[in-house]
């Protein structure tokens, strides 16, 4: 049985939070899993290795960009998008 695109992030991220992935909820925030600036970097590379894409995300200004990171639902939302996307590309 594979993992779904969200428990696959939610995997990664309660990985670089040192959390239970079942502590990891959609509504949560970056501060809220307690990811500091570096952690977020490691999180991203860890996304675009696991998804093979490549996230637009500015490590200097993570505000800033098309890649939302306001919580953990947006986050699936956006991989997700990213998924899609070049799955068209390839098409």
């Amino acid at each position: 049985m594979s993992l779904t695109v969200s428990e696959q992030i939610i995997a990664i991220l309660a990985r670089e939070a040192v959390l239970d992935p079942h502590e990891v909820r959609p509504e949560m925030t970056i501060e809220d899993l307690g990811l500091d600036s570096l952690g977020l970097v490691e999180t991203i590379f860890a996304i675009e290795e696991t998804f093979d894409i490549s996230v637009p995300f500015n490590a200097n200004d993570p505000a800033q960009g098309d890649f939302d990171i306001s919580s953990v639902g947006a986050i699936v939302a956006a991989v997700e998008r990213l998924i899609a996307a070049r799955g068209a590309a390839l098409a």
